[in-house]
């Protein structure tokens, strides 16, 4: 079982003969520990710290900003899987040590699946270092900061092309990192602000690896920017590889459980899929028709787990949010949790179902098909013919689709199939918003421009489809409901939705007009 924790921390260079003070005399008179009394300071014996990094050959782990590594000594031994979470933020997952030295366990080789799409991960750096801990605490024992002075000794390991390794030429340096523990954000602050009187400087590597292997950048693969003139395949490929690779970025975060991540995921899925459909011509028959059934698949199986969290923050918003009381009725509160206990349970099943998609394979063949369709692409005689001859005629398709669609939807009475149709047009108008969005880089701001008039399109009618979906689950809910109060909860929620309903349905009234315009939508010819 992996354990996710949270490190907030910096990182600095620091010379070899610069003397730390003791931290409560580097923080004297700065901002203190709130309501914790005098700070004491405390500090360890210096341990000795062994790790082995790991990445494949061609360093996709690197390249993707993460770390896994297997370290001995110290109070967290074991395998350790660092990520990325914001400037001075980072997620680390971490397993036990194991027996085996070399082998990267099965658990943490699916965490990173998407990064490296199976390739084998060996020893790529070796990592002494001997580290003593300094730690600010306030009077009851709270740990607020803590200070790790490291000597570091680092090797590059290479694959030497027979049985074993090449070990390169030992580098040695010192740094020192400061992570949060329990203090406030200013604690930080002022720590680099007294380091900084020291002529200790912030780090211009974000880890010992990037240190021993080099910035993660000179790894990620470049791609030249398109012009109007660039064959129009390459700007649609260019588009679709940026997606793809938000997609590999997304599958991590969705495995930690990151806010948000599923929707994202899903979003990027989707927009693969439909540049493949509306520039299908660009590309030789047969190419990206089973690429676009498989990612249609995926964005099925991501939907049934973000349908779960849609409905629970739904529900979370309108029975917590202002004007609850009055909107659900008083004394609804051990209605509302369990309800939002039945519907919590319900998005950890579908979250459970979708970590086991992800894990097959079936996923696992669709990223490693997607790699290989943006690695080398066939066009077909439109696909190599100059951007801006061929892409407006390709959205303008998408465009078309659009009108026809909300037209239909103003002719049907009010009811179920009106609100089919509605959802009708908001697929294409999400359609229409890629494609417009997947040649902004090349065709400019008109482009531009037309894709947020889609966006607020499709915003305004997924609002409406959402309470239309919401309405269908609260009434299925609602046959079995764990309590008569939970099932009167149910009834309520269901009629703020009907409300809620009509007020999108009277919006996009608005919205779509706004998106009619015909200056909007003459670069499409």
């Amino acid at each position: 079982m992996v354990d996710v924790h949270r490190e907030i921390e910096r990182k600095y260079a620091a010379g070899p003969d610069v003397e730390l003070p003791a931290l409560t005399e580097l923080l004297a008179g700065a901002a203190g520990p709130p309501d914790g009394g005098t700070p004491v300071a405390t500090s360890d014996d210096a341990v000795e710290l062994v790790a082995t990094y790991f990445d494949t050959a061609d360093l996709r782990l690197s390249a993707a900003g993460l770390t896994l590594r297997r370290r001995t000594g110290g109070d967290d031994a074991g395998w350790h899987l660092k990520v990325p979470a914001g400037p001075d933020e980072r997620s680390e997952v971490r397993l036990p040590p194991g027996r085996a030295v070399h082998t990267v366990p099965a658990p943490l080789r699916a965490f990173v699946h998407a990064a490296t799409l199976g390739a084998t991960l060996r020893p790529v750096a070796e990592v002494r270092t001997s580290r003593a801990v300094h730690r600010l605490a306030d009077a009851t024992g709270r740990v607020l900061l803590e200070l790790v002075d490291d000597r570091v000794t680092a090797r590059r390991v290479r694959p030497s092309g027979s049985s074993g390794d090449v070990v390169g030429a030992p580098e040695q340096w010192r740094e020192v990192e400061v992570e949060l523990v329990e203090g406030a954000g200013d604690l930080l602050d002022a720590v680099e602000e007294r380091l900084a009187a020291l002529g200790v400087r912030p780090a211009e590597q974000r880890s010992k690896l990037e240190r021993v292997l080099g910035p993660a950048d000179e790894h990620a693969t470049t791609r030249g920017r398109p012009t109007p003139k660039s064959p129009a395949g390459d700007v649609v490929v260019g588009y679709v590889a940026d997606q793809v690779d938000r997609l590999r970025e997304q599958d991590l975060r969705v495995r930690l459980g990151a806010p948000d991540a599923v929707h994202q995921m899903r979003v990027a899925a989707r927009r693969v899929r439909n540049a493949l459909r509306t520039f299908r011509r660009l590309f030789e028959p047969g190419v990206v028709r089973p690429l676009r059934d498989e990612l249609g698949w995926l964005a099925d199986v991501l939907g049934r787990a973000r349908d779960a969290e849609v409905l629970r923050e739904r529900v979370r918003s309108a029975v917590e949010g202002p004007g609850a009381e009055e909107a659900v009725g008083s004394g609804t509160h051990a209605a509302a949790v369990a309800a939002d206990a039945e519907l919590g349970q319900a998005a950890r099943d579908a979250l459970d179902a979708l970590l086991g998609e992800l894990d097959g394979d079936r996923y696992r063949r669709l990223l490693r098909d997607l790699a290989a369709f943006v690695a080398d692409p066939r066009y077909s005689d439109e696909g190599r013919r100059r951007a801006r001859r061929v892409l407006p005629a390709q959205v303008a398709r998408r465009d078309r689709k659009v009108r026809r669609r909300l037209r239909r939807a103003r002719r049907v009475p009010e009811g179920r199939r009106r609100d089919d149709a509605l959802h009708d047009a908001r697929k294409a108008a999400k359609a229409a918003r890629y494609a417009g969005e997947s040649v902004t880089g090349v065709l400019g701001k008109d482009a531009a421009r037309y894709a947020r008039r889609m966006e607020d399109l499709q915003e305004v009618l997924g609002e409406h489809h959402d309470s239309v979906v919401t309405r269908a689950r609260l009434r299925d809910l609602a046959r079995h409901p764990p309590s008569t109060e939970v099932a009167f909860l149910y009834g309520r929620l269901h009629a703020l939705e009907e409300a809620r309903g009509r007020e999108t349905e009277r919006a996009a009234r608005g919205v779509a007009h706004a998106a009619d315009k015909r200056k909007l939508r003459r670069w499409l010819g």
